[in-house]
């Protein structure tokens, strides 16, 4: 069976099922019938790989890469399908072979109540202390199905204001100047704010080709790609003066002390990525950069992403949401926390040719988030 007969097959049930009459107990809500419990039933897990096509070679200071893995999961719950996604770049550790694996022993007919969100991911994430992805997957999906029987967006759910969603950048990865303008002009005149990968030693030529189609804002994120401290520091104030806006991770996790340094004298805000995974970094990484950029792939999903960004926000810190590569399905359960946080990157559907999800939306560089229920998304 290929990756859409089993969003179909997935579809056709669910509407069986309600056909049925087997859903649980309803009641009136403000977007219509919705569950206001468990009823009994049993969830199913069922998942397959789905390796995502990029439209452009992505580079980074580390790799190059035309593809993605990725594995795609669903959760069947009366009637009802959640769908969830792993997708795992290199820099992750993470595989098909080890998502699959980690899918494999989560027993979800353990529980009876998929509202019991706190007990059910308390017990996935005790399977193993890694496997990030794939518990996001479940995470995902979890919230999805949860959103779906609450007739309601997790952003709604949340208490958060769609209308304040932030304009998303447009990620243009490592490259030659060719290539770098035909890239920016395929995407300058629809966005509002560009990302630049940089830390090789081609990062100015990178924003002044960039600069010759386009003056819009660029945040830049070096993947750790910086060696010299002072080199990054004389980097950043040069960036400043050439528009841009914000800076991610500009040396190594494992040196805290240079990103402290720099972070301590940058004109621009530094945001931890490859320092910052879950909840529990927040505490390492106050004070060696000014803002944490949360992805679900790296957290473990929009559970613990939400812990964080309220964590970070209590203690004074900016917050930018991000993605890996991913279909429709991640980025719009990501795009949920959006409302919330001072940055966006949630373009990774968008480098995608094999997309199997209609999600959120960009329109003239902003993000629209849908009104559906759950993450808001629909199989193509």
């Amino acid at each position: 069976m290929d990756r859409r007969q089993f969003l179909k097959t997935a579809a056709a049930g669910t509407a069986a099922a309600a056909i049925a009459g087997t859903a649980g107990p309803l009641v009136q809500g403000c977007t219509g019938m919705v569950r206001t419990s468990g009823g009994g039933g049993k969830m199913v897990l069922s998942f397959e790989p789905y390796e995502l096509q990029l439209r452009h070679v992505f580079t980074v200071s580390s790799y190059s890469r035309k593809t993605t893995p990725g594995v795609q999961v669903r959760i069947d719950y009366e009637g009802l399908t959640g769908y969830g996604e792993a997708s795992m770049p290199p820099y992750l550790g993470q595989s098909v072979e080890t998502v699959m694996a980690f899918l494999s022993k989560v027993d979800l007919g353990r529980f009876s109540d998929p509202f019991m969100l706190d007990d059910i991911l308390a017990y996935v994430d005790s399977l193993s202390p890694g496997d990030s992805a794939a518990k996001a997957a479940v995470d995902i999906a979890l919230h999805d199905l949860v959103g779906k029987l609450l007739g309601a967006p997790w952003y709604r759910i949340w208490g958060l204001n769609p209308s304040k969603a932030p304009d998303t950048t447009f990620t243009i990865g490592i490259d030659t100047p060719e290539v770098v303008r035909e890239k920016t002009r395929e995407c300058a005149d629809r966005f509002n704010i560009l990302k630049v990968k940089v830390g090789l030693d081609n990062d100015k030529q990178m924003i002044r080709t960039i600069r010759e189609i386009t003056d819009l804002p660029i945040a830049v994120d070096a993947n750790q790609g910086w060696k010299d401290r002072e080199k990054a520091l004389d980097e950043i104030f040069w960036l400043k003066e050439n528009g841009i806006v914000m800076v991610e991770q500009p040396m190594s996790k494992d040196c805290p002390d240079d990103n402290a340094w720099i972070t301590e004298r940058s004109p621009l805000p530094i945001f931890a990525d490859e320092a910052i995974q879950r909840l529990a970094d927040i505490p390492s990484v106050k004070g060696a950069y000014h803002g944490i950029n949360i992805k679900l792939m790296k957290c473990t999903g929009m559970r613990e992403a939400w812990k964080m960004v309220n964590y970070a926000r209590a203690e004074g810190m900016k917050v930018m949401v991000g993605c890996m590569t991913e279909t429709s399905c991640a980025v719009s359960a990501a795009a949920q926390l959006a409302p919330a946080v001072d940055f966006a990157d949630l373009d990774g559907n968008l480098l995608i040719t094999n997309d199997l999800f209609d999600g959120v939306k960009v329109t003239s560089g902003k993000l629209i988030l849908p009104d559906a229920p759950g993450i808001g998304i629909i199989p193509l």
